[in-house]
């Protein structure tokens, strides 16, 4: 095991959270006074205590007995003032970072590449995202400041007892290191065990997601009683490491209660004895405080192992989340041109890209779209149609070659200046669990609802919005669960449209439309592509035929260019064998 996991407290993870405190320095330094006045009054409720049955009740004197009951009053009374003032500014502080963290990790997350996304477990994310943040904030809540008062009250409470008897005092120490060392060995293997809970949570949540996500896949294939199965081994895989917790528990606690018993009961024979036979040095006022002391002494001890606990899971916790912000996998977007307004032109050149190293999927694209120009990019499934509208947008990172704008390589150009202009329809559409407004618009408040309900009435959309209950204003519900898939796709449409985009582009947007929205489409892509640069891809022969150029593709690579007309006149060409395979039964019909 490294060194660092054998550390019971991670002192450079605590560095970099005690930076977002700056902010609330002033609160930070209130919980501290408040955390040593705590450790005070809690000590001086005994003392007094001593002192009301030595010079009150045992001499009998009244007068003096209200006077010291009054003082107790007053302490209580500020105790609990202090003890709700000290509860409620360490949760505000605790949220307040975690809020801060949060906010950093989801603008971190908005810019990372779609590469990372690739290879990163949805479900995990969120636990870093949600989960391991409410466990960061039980640091300062519930772990950190409560450990801190615990020990200084114990310091307090043990220097009192000295200063009392310090007779007394010698059975107490003795049992001390006991369960110092039991204490100290219970955090270690806790830590251990938090680790194991932390990762068998993050892999049931993303086991969970992932399976509700797709639960009509696993309908469609009757796949229930499997994952049935899978979901009752990693279920009980998380009860596991839970359960280490609770046997951790289940020795140290009874260990404390047992230590905490024995001691009083040493006290209470040393002192009675004394007492009994009227010793030396032992008061019945200093029995009595002692017998309040020692659960004052030891009952922290077991809340800091207990509160220990909370601050290891949040340390675990904090680290799974630093690890996410230290990711680098963002866009490298150093560009420094930004245009309003693109031509339109666009240029691949010599274009290499592979998702996996030394796997190619583009293999030396080369390739030119003319301002207004509708470009059509025909292959087999694989081909790489999809990756280079992914390249254009920047979403991944070329290996090698060029792709320029208007002659500009997209690398000098500022991301949103890029993305800002060109308008991707997708087939497989994702509408947000929102109003039909918020989904066109995506909260773009220079969009207004009249700028929408004009563009939708262009297209021939209106109509059926219109039917909807609120129209506009109808919510989706999780992924446009409450529309159909040709509704989805007139949707994410209308909120290319609107945008008024330099380039458009339809990755096979029409593939899973019904005739009358493919129409309605094909009118709005006519109106749209007036103009601008498009680029489609599509399986239907109608889009096909219409586009200025046909780019066919095969395993990464371009094959033919041309017109319909001209690949149609090449022997053997792929896009003829295409043709006659593929759209050649859709002609007839």
């Amino acid at each position: 095991m490294d060194k660092k996991k054998d550390d019971i407290l991670d002192v450079a993870l605590f560095k970099r959270l005690f930076k977002y405190i700056k902010p609330y320095k002033g609160i930070f330094f209130v919980l501290l006074i408040l955390v040593v006045l705590l450790a005070i009054f809690s000590s001086a409720t005994p003392y007094i205590t001593k002192y009301t049955v030595d010079n009150s009740i045992a001499v009998k004197d009244s007068k003096s007995f209200f006077f010291y009951i009054e003082i107790m009053f007053a302490v209580l009374v500020l105790q609990t003032v202090f003890q709700l003032a000290f509860i409620y500014y360490a949760a505000w502080l605790g949220q307040n970072l975690v809020r801060d963290v949060r906010i950093k990790l989801f603008n971190h997350l908005l810019r990372f590449k779609m590469k990372y996304y690739d290879n990163s477990s949805v479900g995990v994310l969120i636990t870093r995202a949600v989960t391991d943040m409410e466990r960061i904030a039980d640091i300062f809540g519930q772990g950190l400041f409560m450990i801190f008062r615990d020990l200084l009250t114990m310091l307090v409470v043990f220097g009192v007892m000295v200063f009392i008897n310090w007779r007394l005092s010698l059975i107490v120490l003795v049992m001390l290191p006991l369960l110092l060392y039991s204490t100290r060995l219970f955090q270690k293997y806790m830590k251990i065990a938090f680790e194991e809970v932390r990762n068998e949570v993050s892999n049931l949540n993303s086991f969970v997601q992932e399976r509700l996500t797709g639960m009509k896949i696993l309908q469609l294939f009757t796949r229930e009683t499997t994952e049935y199965k899978n979901f009752k081994a990693i279920n009980k895989r998380h009860q596991d490491a839970w359960l280490k917790t609770v046997w951790y528990n289940s020795i140290f606690f009874p260990l404390a209660d047992l230590v905490s018993s024995v001691c009083i009961g040493g006290v209470a024979w040393y002192g009675g004895l004394n007492i009994v036979l009227k010793g030396a040095g032992v008061s019945q006022g200093d029995l009595i405080a002692f017998i309040m002391f020692i659960p004052m002494l030891f009952r922290p001890l077991r809340q800091i192992a207990d509160k220990f606990n909370t601050l290891q899971m949040g340390l675990v916790a904090a680290n799974r989340v630093f690890n996410v912000l230290d990711t680098t996998s963002q866009i490298d977007d150093t560009g420094t041109y930004v245009s309003e307004n693109f031509k339109g032109d666009i240029t691949f050149k010599d274009v290499v890209f592979s998702y996996v190293k030394d796997e190619p999927v583009l293999k030396g694209v080369s390739f030119e779209a003319k301002s207004g120009e509708t470009i059509a990019i025909v292959g087999a499934t694989g081909a790489g149609k999809s990756t280079i509208i992914n390249l254009l947008n920047r979403f991944y990172e070329i290996d090698n070659g060029h792709i320029f704008v208007d002659g500009i390589d997209i690398k000098e150009v500022t991301l949103n200046s890029l993305r800002t202009q060109i308008a991707v329809v997708l087939q497989d559409v994702f509408l947000f669990a929102d109003t039909i407004l918020n989904n066109i618009r995506l909260n773009n408040t220079d969009i207004t609802e009249a700028d929408v309900e004009a563009a939708a009435r262009e297209i021939g959309v209106h109509d059926f919005i219109a039917t909807l209950p609120g129209g506009y204003h109808y919510n989706v519900k999780e992924r446009g669960a409450m529309l159909s898939s040709g509704q989805r796709q007139l949707i994410s449409f209308l909120r290319a449209y609107v945008t008024n985009p330099s380039i458009l582009v339809l990755d096979e947007a029409t593939s899973s439309v019904d005739s009358h929205s493919e129409q309605l489409l094909q009118n709005a892509t006519d109106k749209i592509t007036k103009g601008r640069t498009s680029i489609v891809i599509a399986h239907r022969l109608a889009t096909i035929k219409k586009a200025d150029k046909i780019i066919v593709m095969d395993a990464g690579k371009i094959m033919e260019q041309g017109t319909h007309d001209e690949l149609l006149q090449k022997e053997n060409g792929y896009y003829k064998n295409l043709y006659e395979v593929q759209f050649l039964k859709e002609e007839a019909i």
